[in-house]
């Protein structure tokens, strides 16, 4: 595993580089990788193991950095197959089990109540052993029993699999753990369905509202990591199957309608089947901090197990399925997917761990009520009702966040302000909450039912589901809820600051939000160079991070064999140079002069990431070099 570090460490840089420059490189290398990986069991088994490794470590994590999600489960899990086939037998088994059909709930054989996550069950520690009990089972079996991430985003093609499964043979002919990945298959395909009849009835209505249905299988290897990671049972994994409905949006032109639609469907969603209580996560309202936006809500699916629904529009689902590799290919054909160009170095950089974080935002009420005992009066939140969105802000907080009174005002629609948080329009629609919150401050309005025709104050309750609902004047929940707004720290400055203006009676002429876009006087060269940079810059903080894991592998190896371990530290900076956008390669410790060399113009003024620097000014890995004549 060493050697491979050292020989790795010396050949990953080049295709990074190359990968820049044209990302149908390390495409074409990672399809090569799916295929060696679906075919390794030609390879003896300890030289299986040692692919696998490679792959999990390096491939599985470049796949996910450039966000080629469907790609990455497949590698998991055949990786997962090879390394740990006992363990992958078995949560194949206990996931046909639980979402088999002819199941009954409540039936104590229906699903073993853990499995046996120690510290000993690791992928590393691992014997080789491919028989389970009396099913001798081939590693070409196992690989057999994952299913092609094209299968699960072609209807056409999982149809076809589904039949070549069960096509006339006895079904003992087949092993248990291919018969088992039928079974996961199907019972996604009953759940598609029936939320599909669901929705052909219920958004007939909709004008204009185009509304596709997918679904995915959550890799058997992120499984596994998230129940050790939260010593969780299987039955505990929500989203280990889940349904994905996409609103059109007419490339853009519909967004605000679309939001609107999307929270119609999370109410069919939730009528349709019962809801978790939760597992409802809104980050159309709260972006996570790369972006993505959807509403994801865990239900009780047809088998009542746990079937995760995710709603979003389209620009939504471009923006979380298209990864960097990808949106490198569009600006060369011309598409633009918004939002990308805004996105931030931070952004970006948060996106990496895009995966991980998705699974780790559900809250429990305890820590809701944590979180929201420290709301301030004025703050904004969205009403939500069905498919309309209303802004409002707090105007009391009781019982320690426990129960908030709301001014609702029926006449600012918000979905086109949920849309985009982004917006260089934000601050005229912060000051829109802002003239709510003083309107009910000059008014007096303190209690539920006070205000006028187009405001009217509203007690909500936060509940089990992790949500705050509508009180009556009984003391009865009703469905519509509101969604705190989370602010983020230039959110929340650029919002006080209006909120004081406006109470004031100042202009808002003074506040300025940060700028979030390209100007639209930005060329495309400029927009292809700037995408360029930050492409490098992901790529080489990922080419650090294996190489940390690498120096680390290796200092622990030396002390054990006393050795002097050899540097697996680049010895190179990779630049990029402006006006053109030229990726250049200098020598560790390179300065500013010497780059104006390496171009021919000696004793030129050179400026470094925009600024102007001294000439002995070393360079760093992906800093952006410009010398002026």
């Amino acid at each position: 595993m060493l050697a491979f570090f050292i020989y790795q460490a010396n050949n990953l840089r080049v295709m990074l580089l190359g990968m820049v420059d044209d990302p149908r490189v390390v495409l074409i290398k990672l399809a090569d990788r799916l295929h060696n990986m679906r075919t390794i069991y030609a390879l003896p088994l300890t030289k299986a193991q040692a692919v696998a490794k490679e792959t999990l470590v390096i491939w599985c994590s470049l796949a996910s950095r450039l966000g080629l999600w469907a790609m990455k489960a497949e590698l998991e899990d055949l990786c997962f197959a090879v390394l740990q086939p006992q363990m992958f037998k078995k949560m194949r088994a206990d996931l046909a089990l639980m979402w088999s059909h002819s199941s009954k709930v409540g039936n104590s054989k229906r699903i073993s109540s853990s499995l046996p996550l120690n510290e000993k069950s690791s992928i590393s520690d691992n014997e080789g052993s491919i028989a389970v009990d009396e099913d001798v089972t081939t590693m070409k079996d196992l690989l057999e029993a994952v299913v092609p991430f094209d299968v699960l985003l072609d209807r056409t093609k999982r149809s076809k699999f589904l039949n070549t499964l069960g096509q006339g043979l006895e079904p003992r002919t087949r092993p248990k753990v291919v018969q088992d990945a039928g079974i996961a298959l199907a019972s996604l395909v009953i759940c598609e369905e029936a939320l599909e009849q669901e929705l052909i009835i219920s958004t007939s209505y909709v004008p204009g509202m185009e509304v596709t249905l997918s679904s995915r299988l959550k890799s058997l290897y992120s499984i596994y990591t998230k129940m050790k990671r939260k010593d969780v049972s299987i039955n505990k994994v929500y989203d280990a199957r889940a349904l994905r409905v996409v609103v059109g949006d007419k490339k853009g032109t519909l967004h605000g309608p679309a939001v609107q639609c999307c929270y119609n469907l999370l109410d069919i969603v939730h009528k349709h089947w019962t809801p978790i209580d939760g597992e409802f996560d809104d980050y159309i309202i709260n972006p996570k901090p790369s972006g993505y936006q959807s509403l994801h809500t865990a239900v009780q699916g047809p088998d009542r197990s746990p079937l995760e629904v995710q709603i979003r529009t389209q620009r939504m689902h471009e923006y979380a399925e298209h990864g960097l590799a990808a949106h490198w290919l569009y600006k060369e054909t011309g598409n633009k997917l918004s939002n990308i160009n805004s996105t931030d170095e931070s952004e970006i950089d948060a996106s990496s761990f895009f995966s991980t974080n998705m699974e780790d935002q559900n809250s429990t009420v305890d820590d809701l009520f944590q979180k929201y005992s420290l709301l301030k009066i004025g703050h904004p939140v969205l009403r939500v009702q069905g498919s309309h969105l209303l802004a409002a802000v707090i105007i009391r907080v009781d019982k320690d966040g426990r129960e908030l009174l709301v001014a609702v005002s029926f006449g600012l629609a918000a979905s086109e302000a949920v849309a985009d948080r982004k917006s260089p329009f934000q601050i005229k629609r912060w000051e829109a909450y802002a003239r709510l919150y003083k309107k009910v401050t000059d008014e007096w309005w303190c209690e539920p039912g006070h205000g006028d025709w187009r405001t009217c104050l509203e007690k909500y309750a936060l509940c089990r589901d992790g949500m705050y609902h509508k009180q009556d004047q009984f003391g009865r929940l009703l469905p519509t809820f509101i969604q705190v707004i989370d602010l983020t720290d230039q959110e929340e400055s650029e919002y006080w600051a209006v909120v004081s203006a406006v109470f004031d009676g100042r202009q808002l002429d003074d506040i300025t939000s940060t700028p979030r876009f390209t100007s639209a006087a930005s060329t495309s060269m400029e927009t292809s160079i700037n995408n360029k940079v930050r492409l490098l810059r992901t790529m080489l903080r990922w080419e650090e991070q294996l190489r940390s894991e690498a120096s680390l592998g290796q200092a622990k190896q030396s002390e054990k064999f006393q050795g002097s371990p050899a540097s697996v530290v680049p010895g190179e900076v990779v630049i990029i140079c402006l006006p053109n956008g030229d990726i250049m390669r200098l020598r560790t410790g390179s300065t500013a002069a010497d780059a104006a060399r390496r171009v021919g113009l000696e004793g030129k003024l050179v400026w470094v990431n925009g600024q102007l620097v001294l000439p002995n000014t070393k360079l760093t890995d992906g800093d952006v070099v410009e010398v002026r004549a």
